[in-house]
């Protein structure tokens, strides 16, 4: 087996502290060998054997470093990206990658010339719910596709004083949740030929957008694409409707539960307790309806392609041309819904 990958983790708040440096410490193939935060004791607290630096520049310092992981406020992402890349080291980023797709080019353009790799932190490509669509719709038990909608709801109707509330930091559900969204039904289809999409602010005193309502067309098929903050009993995560049947899953994966309650890759339990499926398709000239399990999720999978592409040179299955079209996509959504059109989509090259 490679050797640990070193890794070092800008920022520890929020995202830096539940999604990046458990899941890079128990991955198996990597290690967190230095944090930046202005939360010193926090991170100490957590990781005591772990270095801990003040900023970007005395992680870019530590030659140890194989790859630095930006897991700051949305607004600081490109720059601290581009810093990273044209200081000769590879970086995942946080999603959203940056707050428009032109800046999500430039650092695609610079990995490439620097011959480095841009990650987008797309982690739900490894929930359990996901992995089982992937998995059912390679199958074709519900033949061709006709419909598919993936939900992502909550209830949280008091705004909450934090920048992932503040639109002019990049906050809100449509930059929040949306490029999960997007990145997997990108995965799953490919680019659309338009979209259609209603982004609205509906909270009391709420200045980011709180419900995002997203229309992919492909042709003979729609995708729909749905977030809200004020939906106190919720939709199906995800509802394929297809020419032999359909599938209808509710429950978010348990992983990001799991981690907020301590649980780390490779505890007994881990990535499991997701919620089954039910399945109804024909079976000859039947109608058969069954429960489809869930797959385990695996977070962990992310970290270890990361090592992979690093390390032996294997394509990453996040590519910086994902992270790019995922912001064209969001981009488009809140032209397409301030104008109240459906618009082409076309590649920002």
């Amino acid at each position: 087996m490679s050797a640990s990958l070193k890794i070092g983790l800008m920022g520890y708040g929020f995202a830096g502290a539940t999604f990046h440096a458990p899941v890079i410490a128990h991955c198996g193939r990597a290690s967190v060998a230095a944090i930046a935060t202005s939360q010193p004791e926090r991170a100490l607290a957590d990781y005591p054997h772990t270095k801990v630096v003040a900023d970007l520049d005395a992680l870019l310092a530590l030659e140890e470093i194989d790859c630095i992981v930006i897991a700051t406020p949305n607004d600081t992402h490109f720059e601290l990206a581009r810093r990273t890349l044209e200081a000769g080291k590879h970086v995942v980023v946080d999603k959203p990658v940056t707050l428009n797709a032109a800046d999500a080019r430039t650092l695609a353009n610079i990995a490439l010339a620097r011959g480095k790799l841009f990650m987008p932190f797309h982690n739900r490509r490894w929930d359990g719910d996901f992995l089982t669509v992937r998995d059912l719709l390679a199958s074709g038990e519900l033949g061709r596709v006709t419909q598919y909608e993936s939900h992502f709801d909550r209830f949280r109707p008091e705004v909450r004083q934090r920048w992932r509330e503040e639109a002019s930091r990049g906050g809100g559900l449509l930059l929040d949740l949306g490029p999960h969204l997007v990145d997997q039904a990108l995965a799953l289809f490919g680019t659309p030929q338009s979209l259609l999409a209603t982004v609205r602010t509906h909270r009391d005193e709420a200045s980011a957008p709180d419900y995002v309502h997203i229309q992919l067309g492909y042709g003979e098929f729609e995708v729909v694409l749905h977030a809200s903050a004020l939906t106190a009993l919720v939709a199906p995560r995800f509802t394929i409707h297809g020419t032999r049947g359909s599938y209808m899953k509710y429950g978010l994966d348990t992983q990001e539960d799991q981690l907020k309650a301590g649980l780390r890759p490779g505890d007994e339990g881990f990535g499991a307790g997701n919620a089954a499926g039910v399945l109804r398709v024909l079976e000859g000239n039947q109608e058969v309806e069954r429960e489809l399990p869930t797959r385990n999720g695996n977070y962990a999978g992310f970290y270890i392609a990361v090592a992979d592409a690093i390390q032996n040179g294997v394509k990453f299955p996040v590519s910086a041309q994902d992270a790019v079209d995922v912001m064209t996509i969001i981009e488009l959504a809140a032209r397409s819904s301030e104008e109240g059109i459906r618009l082409p989509f076309e590649r920002v090259r």
